[in-house]
């Protein structure tokens, strides 16, 4: 375990994934991150790459040929190289080797880079492309924040739009996205309840804003999540479970009808030979 420190925050990542496990107040003694109870969901904060969600039939298509890339891919059940550490930043590396090759035909280093700002945590993603072929890829975060994060209950939290919202959230039946509807008509706060979530995630394409907040009508504390760059989004939460997962994805689950072939998948990133994509979010803990 990497533990990153300074006189606000600590926060605690595991080479494994490159996965965040912890981020401690140090002077609001509060944690904000789920602890992974595995009655509920083992994880805490998976790193989604090399795509987001699931695929269909769990397969995707390259030039003709067929790859098999379980949901949300490889990176969250991989072990990382510790690049360099200080006291308040780290640098994780994953790199495609023989392994990776066999689900996923591209030549590729992953950089994580975590930073502590104060009582905010930042995470710079880097893809670098040592190979002359382009690329393809989708990339996306999947932390689970503790509700509640100190007193009341589940319900007296909410999340608030950085931007009043109307939007649609696309179904998932199984792994894919299906028909959407509305779900935000002019609001820029949703009240958190566990039925929310009884239907899988939440999943948006359009949002305006750029940031999400968890508040709590108890009392002051809560967090800001900034994820600029990222145009997806989803929210999910396991069965009545005391967390919820706040989603940025540059990346989204296959469409039903969509044919497979990872070039035309939508969402999917094409990086070109000897190029480097980056993009970053924060967590900032009040």
């Amino acid at each position: 375990m990497i533990t990153l420190e300074n006189d606000d925050i600590k926060a605690d990542i595991h080479p494994h994934g490159a996965e965040l496990h912890s981020i401690f107040s140090k002077k609001e003694q509060i944690e904000y991150l789920w602890n992974g109870d595995p009655s509920f969901w083992p994880r805490h904060a998976p790193v989604l790459f090399p795509i987001v969600g699931g695929l269909i039939d769990d397969t995707f298509i390259y030039q003709g040929e067929s790859y098999h890339l379980e949901k949300h891919g490889f990176a969250r059940d991989s072990d990382f190289e510790v690049e360099d550490s200080t006291s308040t930043t780290a640098t994780f590396l994953l790199k495609s080797n023989e392994e990776t090759l066999k689900s996923y035909p591209f030549a590729f280093e992953l950089r994580l880079k975590y930073r502590l700002d104060g009582a905010k945590v930042i995470l710079d993603y880097e893809v670098s492309n040592p190979d002359q072929k382009p690329m393809f890829f989708s990339i996306g975060a999947h932390p689970a924040f503790k509700v509640p994060l100190t007193s009341g209950g589940y319900e007296d939290h909410a999340l608030v739009f950085s931007e009043v919202e109307e939007a649609d959230s696309w179904a998932v039946s199984g792994n894919y996205l299906t028909t959407p509807s509305r779900y935000l008509d002019g609001q820029q706060r949703l009240d958190l309840r566990h039925d929310l979530f009884y239907n899988d995630a939440v999943i948006f394409k359009d949002l305006k804003s750029t940031s999400i907040s968890i508040v709590n009508n108890q009392n002051s504390h809560g967090l800001t999540y900034e994820f600029k760059g990222f145009p997806y989004m989803g929210i999910w939460a396991a069965k009545d479970a005391p967390f919820v997962c706040i989603e940025p994805w540059c990346g989204i689950p296959d469409s039903i009808e969509h044919d497979q072939n990872i070039e035309t998948k939508e969402g999917i990133i094409r990086l070109e030979g000897q190029q480097n994509w980056t993009v970053s979010q924060s967590i900032a803990c009040f």
